[in-house]
Order: C-alpha cells, then structure tokens, then sequence
C-alpha cells in the first residue's frame, strides 16, 4: 500500500498539492504537512518545475523499493504461504530460513525477483496520482465555493479527500502491475513466468482481462483506512514533539514521525495487504482455486485454518523495511531536488 511508508517523501512531494505512504506501496501515500511546509515546497516546487518534482519523487520511489526489495519479496513469500502449504510446517517458518532458502536454492539475486515490475509501477502511480490530485482539489474547491477557501479545517478535508481519490485513482490504473508483480515476487524455484511480458500474456490467456484484476476491492477497500491512519497518527505526533522539542530539526521529525506512522498503518491494513496478495495469487499457474467466497469470505477462511495470527503472515519483514525506507526515499528526494534546482539555475 503506497500510503504506509510514503508518509514523509512523497507527502513532501505531494504536500504542495496534496496533503502517504505506506504504498504505497508503497508506501500513500504521503502527504502530510501543514501550511508553513506547503508554502515552503511550494517554493521549491516552483523552483525546480513541477515534471523535475514528479521525477525525483518517482526515482527516490524506485530507489527505495529497490534497496527494500529483499524485504519486500521476504513479506509477499510468507503472506501467500498459507495458500498451499501444511499449515503445521508454516509454524517453523522464520526470515532467517527463509532467506537461507532463497539464497541456497534460488540465488542471491532472487530477492529482486519481481523489482523491475515495482519500478516500473511507481512512475506512473507518482504521474497518476499526483495530476488526479489536482483535479480533485480543483473539484472540491469548486463545490465548496469560495466560502471555503482559506479555512484550515476545510484544506485538512480537501487534502484528505483528494489524496484518497487520487489513490484510489492511481491504484486502479495501475493494478494490472502489482499484480503481475506479486506473481512474479512468490515464485520459487520453478518460475511459471519467465518475465514481465510473459506473465501479462498467459494471465490474459489463462484467465482472462480481468485475471489481471483480482484483489482489486481488498487494494480499495485499504487505501482509506491507510491514508487516515497515515495521516491521523503522522499529525499527531508531528505536533505533540513540535510542541515538546520545538527547536529539534523537521527532518528528524518528518523520519520519525513517518516510519511511525507507517508502522501504525501497516499494523491495522496488514490483514487486508495479506487477503490481496492472497486473492492476487488465485489460480496462478494452473493451482486450483482457494477462495471463493469474495473478501470476507477470504478473511473468514483465514481466520479458520490460520487463526487469527494467519491474517499477519509476514508482519515482521513488513516492519523491518519500514524506517529504512522511508530514510532512503527522503534523503534520496531532497537530494535530487537540490540536483535539478542547481541545473536549472546554472542554465
């Protein structure tokens, strides 16, 4: 989910115009600064050009995902294990093991399984999402009249909404994607797809179009609670630290509070990532279909074989590539802002 460890960069990506991620992605969202900040990145944004703020944001994107792609793969392996395995051996499941298994059996380089598909997800995601965020903004502000312009409640609602669309948005047109790219994550030994393009063909052939849509609802149905929980928990230690150490850099905070937030995030929408995941993996490669009976009926399932602990298969790889994440996709947009800003003054 793109909001939950996108809280910081691409909310100072998106702050300007949209108010995290996590996903997105991972990892939504990403948007949560307060009117100083806007105006500030504001500035910036008019400084370096709005395509140049499009494309650092998508690079440090795919830079972070990929310094994290080992993590990434290690959650998707353990969310999915449940589908057709012994559920007693999945008890003895742990990262260390599953790590050594990849790396003895598969490669070193298989931990990147399924990564150029990420990387080829997040520009688009970053395009679609940030150009539907101004047209919901505009849309929004156009209903609610000029009466509401410049009230602080009112903008809080309007970046809330408008980064809610715009997810919802950027995770439709993109889906086909992330899907291609968690069948490519949890193959093991014996690939059923041999690339990208290959995979796209024989879902589309094996399943159908919209093969290539499976777990959509669960993706839906957890980017409002992402980008709340993002947003509500990043708001709320941002101003309880501010206003316990209001001399302590914004940067630190922004990391703290972000990873954070993403945590939080992670730990309340996890469940329905695992479902998606889950459902996204339905009749993948000829296997016989296991759940169907919709969302719910996928959680219920779960719930009854799995237990309760089966819904946060993979929690802890989840959590481990959170702050790493979201430190890397910071440093490594602010730096690329500084990079264009300077080639843009020197023409």
């Amino acid at each position: 989910m793109e909001a939950r460890v996108g809280v910081v960069v691409e909310g100072k990506q998106r702050a300007s115009n949209l108010a995290q991620g996590g996903v997105v992605d991972g990892g939504a969202r990403k948007f949560l600064q307060q009117q100083s900040q806007a105006k500030q990145s504001l500035n910036q944004q008019s400084q370096i050009g709005t395509v140049n703020q499009l494309l650092a944001g998508g690079i440090a994107g795919a830079f972070g995902k990929t310094c994290t792609a080992p993590l990434a793969r290690l959650t998707i392996l353990f969310q999915v294990q449940g589908m057709h395995s012994d559920i007693a051996a999945l008890s003895k499941a742990s990262i260390w093991h599953e790590a050594s298994r990849i790396i003895n059996e598969e490669g070193f380089k298989a931990f990147w399984r399924g990564n150029l598909v990420t990387i080829a997800h997040r520009l688009p995601y970053s395009a679609i999402s940030f150009y539907a965020y101004e047209r919901y903004k505009t849309l929004l502000h156009s209903l609610g009249g000029e009466n509401f312009r410049g009230n602080a409640s009112t903008d809080m609602c309007v970046h809330f909404l408008g980064g809610g669309m715009a997810g919802l948005t950027a995770a439709s047109a993109t889906y086909p994607l992330d899907l291609v790219r968690t069948r490519l994550a949890a193959q093991r030994n014996a690939p059923y797809y041999r690339g990208i393009g290959h995979a796209f063909h024989t879902i589309c052939r094996e399943e159908g179009f919209w093969g290539l849509y499976k777990g959509l609802g669960a993706t839906l149905l957890g980017v409002g609670p992402s980008i709340a929980i993002s947003f509500s928990v990043y708001e709320a230690l941002r101003s309880f630290w501010q206003s316990q150490r209001p001399n302590d850099s914004t940067v630190v905070v922004s990391l703290a509070c972000g990873s954070l937030s993403g945590i939080a995030s992670s730990t309340a929408t996890f469940p329905l990532d695992l479902v998606r995941r889950r459902l996204q993996l339905e009749g993948a490669g000829g296997l016989a279909r296991i759940y169907n009976t919709g969302l719910l009926g996928t959680l219920s399932h779960i719930t009854r074989t799995e237990g309760l602990r089966g819904l946060y298969r993979g929690i802890m790889p989840e959590y481990y590539k959170v702050v790493p994440s979201v430190g890397i996709v910071f440093m490594t947009y602010e730096t690329l802002k500084m990079l264009f800003a300077r080639l843009q003054s020197s023409d």
